[in-house]
């Protein structure tokens, strides 16, 4: 008996003939300047800021009282004066030698805590008990007994930045490794990493976003630290950073360099995040897929 497929008639070639391209119409639409500006985040936000600006120049002007509110363009003008004469320079670099040193001792600490806690189950009890201690008390509240402790100086600033550093850390960090999946883990074990191999290889990269959201909130954590703290050390030493600085010229009711104080804080803040943080995370964790 002949097989089914053999009856049927054999399938007709089909051939077409090539089509130009050109007849396809746009396939790639080239974006426009308007479009290419919208899709820059660096474009948006600097008009944002422009935006901010102008609402802060304008609000100052229907205020009219320079003692309350000055206006951006004298609070620029301040800032100018303030860094041609180093004086801002100088608070400046007070500041930030100072948050660098609390900061890194900080994070320190962080890595060590969490390690014992991700090592041991002992370790991890120790840090939850901690981190439920003095997570919930501020940094600022440890001043007077840093004063006692450590005197006038940085010791003091030292000790209260770490305090408002480490749990931060900690706690993000201590989430992330708890977020790893178990396959992970598992690749991990059979390859027979143990201690900090398999930390670093291991939970270190799987768990590095939320590791840089604990870094990027222990930084602001501290920064504001710092600078209430140096508000009270101008009281009792007359010496400090940008803290001083706001404090001394709010009491010769110098407002135009209040205002350019705080905007250096906010400069400041702002060059971190995007310039430091930012590049962080975009050779790491959004090179990696793990963000979008």
């Amino acid at each position: 008996m002949p097989d089914s497929d053999s009856l049927q008639p054999p399938r007709p070639e089909i051939h077409r003939d090539p089509t130009d391209s050109a007849s396809f119409g746009v396939v790639e639409k080239p974006l426009s300047r308007l479009e290419a500006c919208y899709n820059s985040s660096t474009v948006r936000k600097t008009v944002i800021m422009i935006f901010l600006a102008i609402a802060w120049q304008i609000g100052a002007h229907l205020i009219n009282n320079s003692l309350l509110f000055p206006t951006f363009s004298s609070t620029i003008l301040a800032f100018v004066k303030g860094i041609a004469s180093g004086e801002l320079l100088v608070k400046i670099w007070t500041s930030l030698q100072t948050l660098l040193i609390g900061y890194t001792l900080g994070v320190a600490f962080a890595a060590a805590l969490t390690a014992l806690a991700v090592t041991t189950r002992v370790g991890a009890d120790f840090l939850e008990t901690l981190t439920a201690m003095f997570n919930p008390l501020p940094a600022i509240a440890l001043l007077p007994i840093a004063l006692i402790w450590f005197g006038l100086g940085n010791g003091s600033l030292i000790f209260v930045l770490v305090h408002s550093v480490v749990w931060a850390v900690a706690l993000n960090t201590q989430s992330g490794f708890l977020s790893v999946s178990n396959t992970l883990r598992m690749v991990g074990r059979n390859y027979g990493l143990r201690g900090f191999p398999y930390i670093a290889k291991i939970l270190i990269p799987a768990a590095f976003p939320s590791i840089l959201t604990g870094l990027k909130v222990g930084w602001a954590f501290a920064w504001r630290t710092l600078i209430a703290s140096e508000l009270v050390f101008g009281v009792s030493s007359g010496s400090g950073g940008l803290g001083w600085y706001i404090y001394e010229n709010s009491n010769v009711l110098q407002i135009s360099k209040v205002f350019a104080g705080l905007l250096t804080i906010i400069i400041i803040g702002l060059i971190v995040e995007n310039l430091i943080f930012r590049t962080i995370e975009r050779h790491t964790v959004r090179k990696w897929g793990m963000q979008a």
